[in-house]
């Protein structure tokens, strides 16, 4: 019985055009810095096999290992753009612990106007169980219409502990009407983890799509055949470099992207009393309320992160002589520059840092906020 494909075998398939299961790149075998390299003794043993993947995925999938390509942001958003061109429903994913982050600015104009759009609310089990789920889902709307999007429908879901996929896809397959589904969002939403919890459920593959904290894992389009010969499609993820996942190491992400219910955290603070989220992210309270009274600040961050409390005269050299110590983690880059923001808080809010988390905040207070510069910092609506 043949197990291994020979060279003429192997550049036939190549010539007819081969993809890898796990991330959607076309396989090659020439180039091991760009997308979809496999090396041609690794794919001949691969192409009589069932399942293709490209040596990234390989070593992602079994040995949680990282390997970049050679694609830009324009290269994520043309792909995306492609889908404008069909007749299709949209699952719009989000993340709800990083909303503001994982938004896409002008979704319609890559999707098409006329393609209706699901939002699926992602992460649901990070936020604290308390949280009524129509409250959420107002919340969610209210967000969505500030962007210009008017969703046929809003679901809440934990892709990576999901209690209500069968509602779900069948609200999908209500509302796609025969039509293609393409599943889009940026980077880290967990999207490719959702499309895993449907495949499993229908057919009992597990981890067809390869999945993982490190941002645009998935680098092109993935088609996964329906019932009725049409498809469901997992797109790249669009990279937002303003969040944190792209501003630390890759074994500092663990401190950035929760896996559990986040926790809150409370603090009562007096004007002039500075928070230090590790070293990635700081926050000074500069006038109190006007009664006098300290303020109440909730922190929603990942459980083992870090916060220190100090006085904000010093925290300079506070920071400074403590930074990637009792202040871990760090930046990746250990000389980037700090942003500061300004905000003056008229009613409850949040402050947000991209990527990081989300301080609620009273109103009638001053405050200021430093991010390395390009980092993403500004107000929502509060969602707790």
């Amino acid at each position: 019985m043949q197990t291994i494909a020979t060279d003429e075998e192997v550049q036939e398939a190549l010539a007819e055009g081969l993809y890898c299961i796990g991330c959607g790149a076309k396989m090659q075998i020439d180039n091991k810095e760009e997308a979809g390299f496999l090396p041609l003794s690794a794919l001949k043993k691969q192409l009589m096999a069932e399942e293709l993947l490209c040596r990234r995925c390989f070593r992602l999938r079994h040995y949680n290992e990282i390997q970049p390509v050679e694609l830009t942001d324009d290269d994520f958003a043309n792909l995306l753009h492609q889908v404008s061109k069909t007749k299709s429903l949209i699952v719009y994913v989000l993340d709800l612990f990083d909303f503001s982050g994982s938004t896409i600015p002008g979704l319609p104009r890559f999707v098409g106007q006329e393609n209706p759009i699901l939002v699926l609310a992602n992460k649901v089990d990070l936020l604290p169980k308390s949280l009524k789920e129509h409250k959420l889902k107002n919340w969610v709307q209210g967000q969505l219409k500030e962007q210009g999007i008017n969703p046929v429908g809003i679901e809440l879901v934990s892709a990576a502990h999901p209690k209500n996929l069968d509602q779900i896809l069948d609200k999908i397959d209500t509302l796609r009407d025969g039509r293609d589904v393409y599943v889009v969002g940026t980077t880290n939403v967990g999207k490719s983890t959702l499309i895993n919890q449907i495949i499993k459920s229908k057919t009992g593959v597990q981890e067809l799509i390869t999945t993982s904290r490190f941002p645009g894992t998935t680098l092109d389009q993935i088609a996964i055949p329906l019932d009725d010969g049409q498809s469901l499609i997992d797109t790249p993820g669009i990279i937002k470099k303003d969040q944190y996942a792209h501003w630390v190491t890759d074994k500092d992400l663990k401190y950035v992207l929760p896996k559990a219910e986040i926790k809150a955290r409370t603090y009562q603070l007096n004007p002039d009393q500075t928070l230090f989220f590790g070293a990635l992210a700081r926050f000074d309270l500069v006038i109190g309320p006007a009664d006098g009274a300290k303020a109440a600040v909730t922190a929603y961050f990942e459980n083992n992160l870090m916060i220190h409390r100090t006085k904000r005269q010093g925290a300079d050299d506070f920071y400074a002589k403590h930074k990637g110590q009792l202040l871990t983690p760090a930046p990746a880059d250990e000389n980037v520059d700090f942003a500061k923001f300004e905000f003056k808080i008229n009613e409850k809010m949040d402050l947000v840092y991209a990527g990081l988390g989300f301080i609620t905040l009273p109103a009638g207070i001053h405050v200021q906020a430093y991010a390395p510069k390009g980092v993403g910092v500004f107000l929502r609506k509060a969602m707790i």
